[in-house]
Formats: structure tokens, C-alpha cells, sequence
């Protein structure tokens, strides 16, 4: 991006907590159009909104569906970095039920978005 600058969103929400797992994505998309670079990162019960399908009926009072928010970051080129042991833990196939940008990573590569993000955000 132009402007050099990037926001880090770490989500620890998945589907049962609707409100805290869409309010980063609300702000992810607003970054991404306002042409700031956005890596969104999952850990947690956030794994689940990498599961094709999972994010279909979740919706937080005031705000867009989950699903409609996932697919405006995809669609503006964002991914989905995954902790892949919580993707384990969960005993979730990441091959066969994870959506198209999402992207399996181990705590190193977290590290190094973080570190060289102009700010990180955890939800």
C-alpha cells in the first residue's frame, strides 16, 4: 500500500461471541479502503471463522452480517492467517473446511506481522 501503513487484527471470538468477532472485520474493511494494508490473524475460537459456512448467521445488533464483512475482505484481497494449533486443538480439517484466503501459520509468522505492523488490535 501507498501510505506504508498496516494494521494487524488478531480475533479470539469466533461465532458463539458475534460482537467481538465482527467488530474487527468492520474495521479491517474500512482500513483495506482507506488503502491501509490489513492482516487479519485467528487464534482461539476465532479458528471457526475460517470454516467455510460457519460465519452464515452471525450477526451483532448494528452492524453488517459477518458473512457479507468476510466476503468485502476477501474480495479487497485480504487473508486469513490461522494459529495452527488451535486449528488442531479444535480438530478442525483446514484443507477440506477452511475458505479460500484462509492460511494456515505458526506463532513465528504472527510474530513477524506484528512487529512490523503500525499497530495491532486484539479482539
Amino acid at each position: 500500500m501507498a501510505n506504508n501503513e498496516k494494521l494487524v487484527f488478531m480475533v479470539m471470538h469466533g461465532p458463539d461471541d458475534p460482537e467481538p468477532a465482527t467488530i474487527p472485520f468492520v474495521m479491517a474493511v474500512a482500513a483495506m479502503a482507506s488503502d491501509v494494508d490489513v492482516v487479519i490473524g485467528l487464534q482461539g475460537s476465532g479458528v471457526e471463522l475460517a470454516v467455510r459456512g460457519r460465519a452464515d448467521k452471525v450477526e451483532a445488533r448494528g452492524f453488517p452480517p459477518l458473512a457479507k464483512l468476510l466476503a468485502d475482505y476477501r474480495d479487497l484481497g485480504g487473508k486469513l492467517l490461522v494459529c495452527g494449533p488451535c486449528v488442531n486443538a479444535q480438530e478442525i480439517d483446514a484443507a477440506n473446511q477452511f475458505v479460500d484466503n484462509a492460511e494456515v501459520v505458526a506463532a513465528g509468522r504472527f510474530v513477524a506481522e506484528i512487529t512490523s505492523a503500525t499497530n495491532a488490535l486484539v479482539y
